[in-house]
């Protein structure tokens, strides 16, 4: 279970009877704390853990007869996966009779661009046999209906987005973290560029360093603070010695829940220079605690920004214009002075309980 899936899924379980199998006992590349997570769900679910895996690749023993015990209208797979190709395999031998799905996670970056001639092998089996997609965001959702043909009314947009009333809902417990972290830390005076999420060549961060160090020496009182953890933290390291930003450099670590939360509350600004990500939910989470957000063009998410075409927008593989929008970006970041006694404004364009009306006019209600 991942913590950005808990409101949808919930959200879900309000419109269907759902039942979720989970084929990980933790996410297969970032581990999180299942038991704090799994306490919040209020769907049923259940493990298969048995069978072959390659890396994040695998197959599970046991899929059909979860089926045959749940006897669901509707299946859902994830991407297009064993288990995806596996469902159309049982529905095509007659084996199963239920309508297919699967979850897409894709950019339009990712769409266009096909990671490999397998994943566009196994793309085009499940789009000329499921009966669902769901997908991240309206432009995803032109692309399989005017690109590849599918149906659009068979398309539920459903972007991975966060309940803010839930991570919201107490500011006393968040502030009194983030009082700790900006005393601990020295931040007071400081224009503080938050990023969070794994230390991976996919986060694009070394080569950001690269780019933000002569901003970082011209400019002292900007911190870059990376929440988090991974393969890579040897040369963040490694970089910030190589350019003499250490002192710039903050990495406190790896946190979870409102111990991760609360440190959105120590920065003037968000920015996630990802060279690839399907979506990237901390999106979701900056602007939900008010900061002004840089973002990546190769993120899904960047569809949440107020004017996603403008200067919010960057290229992190081009150095030039990377450089004059980290400037444009921290020139009218704000020196933290204190954290403040109340949340800030969230600045969520979205509205969250909007985001299953394609749920319930294209699936529920068709099925019934």
């Amino acid at each position: 279970m991942a913590p950005y899936r808990i409101d949808q899924f919930n959200s879900l379980n309000e419109i269907f009877d759902l039942k979720v199998i989970f084929i990980f006992d933790n996410v297969w590349n970032h581990k999180f704390d299942q038991s704090k997570l799994l306490a919040q769900v209020k769907f049923n679910y259940s493990f298969l853990l048995t069978g072959p895996r390659y890396k994040g690749r695998v197959f599970r023993f046991g899929m059909l007869r979860s089926i045959r015990e749940f006897n669901p209208d509707i299946i859902l797979g994830y991407e297009f996966s064993f288990t995806t190709l596996y469902l159309i395999l049982l529905k095509k031998a007659g084996i199963i009779h239920q309508q297919l799905g699967s979850t897409i996670d894709d950019s339009i970056e990712i769409c266009n661009n096909v990671q490999s001639s397998v994943r566009k092998w196994s793309r085009k089996i499940s789009i000329e046999n499921l009966d669902y997609l769901i997908v991240l965001s309206r432009e995803v959702a032109d692309f399989y209906s005017n690109v590849l043909g599918f149906t659009q009314n068979k398309i539920i947009v459903s972007p991975i987005l966060q309940n803010e009333n839930r991570l919201r809902k107490d500011p006393e417990q968040l502030i009194e973290i983030a009082e700790r972290y900006f005393q601990q830390n020295n931040l007071k005076g400081k224009r503080v560029l938050l990023f969070v999420g794994r230390f991976i060549s996919e986060k694009g961060l070394v080569g950001m360093l690269e780019i933000i160090a002569p901003v970082l020496k011209d400019n002292p009182d900007l911190v870059f603070l990376l929440v988090g953890d991974g393969i890579e933290r040897d040369q963040i390291n490694a970089a910030a010695t190589a350019h003499g930003i250490e002192k710039s450099i903050l990495m406190p670590g790896r946190f979870e829940g409102p111990e991760l939360l609360a440190w959105y509350f120590c920065a003037s600004g968000f920015i996630l220079p990802s060279v690839f990500e399907p979506f990237g939910a901390v999106v979701n989470e900056a602007l939900i605690f008010g900061l002004p957000v840089l973002c990546s063009k190769f993120v899904g998410s960047k569809f949440l920004l107020d004017n996603p075409d403008a200067d919010l927008i960057f290229d992190p593989l081009d150095a030039n214009e990377s450089v004059v929008k980290v400037k444009r970006f921290i020139s009218v970041l704000q020196k933290k002075i204190t954290i403040e006694k109340t949340l800030p404004d969230s600045k969520m364009r979205i509205n969250y309980k909007n985001l299953f009306h394609d749920w319930k006019t294209k699936m529920y209600d068709q099925s019934i």
